[in-house]
């Protein structure tokens, strides 16, 4: 099976040394020329135009409108909103205590009911509750601004812990005036 290199490239030169027929290159363009279709000019029709020229409008529209800019009106002045911290962006489980505190919150708030009689009482400890709130905003701003300390977190927990509260008693009076009112009401049946 071996064979040697030198024999090879010897028989090797003899093929190479043929010669091709004259006029193969031209014929073979030619043939080439045959298969393959010629190259035709393209012509733009009115419709590809007129697509055109609808796009380049709608696009200059829309930078248009992209780009335009508003004049402020007066009366409007413009704030930066800043998206405060609250305890649950401190950690987990802080973040399970404002959720307990707030459901809790939210469920008196649903259970108390408001009535022409107990209207004094329910403003009174809504204003109290409202003031709580704003004092909560303003931890929280402090939160964000300051970063987490110990007293900023202890200041948000007894907040919420006051509302709570508040909300209990609110829950306790309404129940007083409620019993208050059905023994004045029996009492004057009962004459």
């Amino acid at each position: 099976m071996a064979q040697d290199i030198r024999e090879l490239f010897k028989n090797d030169q003899k093929i190479t040394q043929e010669r091709m027929p004259e006029n193969h290159q031209e014929r073979f363009l030619k043939k080439l020329d045959l298969e393959l279709p010629a190259k035709t000019k393209t012509n733009f029709n009115w419709l590809q135009i007129a697509a055109s020229i609808v796009f380049l409008i709608g696009f200059s529209y829309g930078a248009l409108k992209f780009f335009k800019k508003e004049t402020p009106i007066n009366n409007v002045v413009a704030t930066k909103t800043v998206e405060t911290k609250t305890l649950g962006d401190v950690s987990p489980g802080l973040k399970k205590v404002e959720d307990y505190y707030l459901a809790s919150i939210n469920l008196e708030l649903s259970k108390a009911k408001y009535t022409p009689e107990t209207k004094d009482v329910f403003d009174g400890y809504l204003e109290q509750l409202n003031v709580l709130n704003k004092e909560y905003e303003n931890l929280s701003a402090e939160l964000t601004e300051n970063g987490p300390s110990e007293l900023t977190v202890n200041a948000l927990i007894d907040n919420l812990k006051y509302r709570l509260n508040l909300l209990y008693r609110l829950r306790d009076q309404l129940n007083e005036l409620n019993a208050s009112n059905t023994n004045v009401d029996e009492a004057s049946q009962s004459i």
